[in-house]
């Protein structure tokens, strides 16, 4: 899993070869606190065609604001650059997996 940052995040994520989700989370967020361990599964078992990513939200409000962000958790898939899927709130794995086996 990466941290990214104001810094790196189009380096990380608007460039990388293989769809990437992002996790923006905050440090008061208790779902946030929830989804994580899901994302660390999920990551290990699909490693290979997908990079997981965290952004904490409250120290980079810019790109928070650049993608329309409104709540904690927000999972963003990006796939070359661009937004192809949106969850919002915390979700279990088999949801979550769900909604990202057509990008994969």
């Amino acid at each position: 899993m990466i941290t990214l940052t104001t810094d790196n995040f189009d380096e990380q994520v608007l460039r990388s070869d293989k769809p990437i989700l992002i996790d923006f989370w905050a440090d008061w967020c208790g779902p946030c606190r929830m989804i994580a361990p899901i994302l660390q599964e999920i990551e290990a078992e699909h490693g290979d065609r997908l990079t997981i990513g965290k952004l904490d939200g409250d120290a980079h409000p810019e790109i928070v604001a650049r993608y329309g962000v409104m709540g904690f958790p927000t999972l963003l898939l990006f796939r070359d650059g661009e937004v192809t899927q949106q969850i919002v709130g915390a979700k279990p794995k088999r949801l979550l997996m769900a909604a990202l086996e057509d990008h994969l």
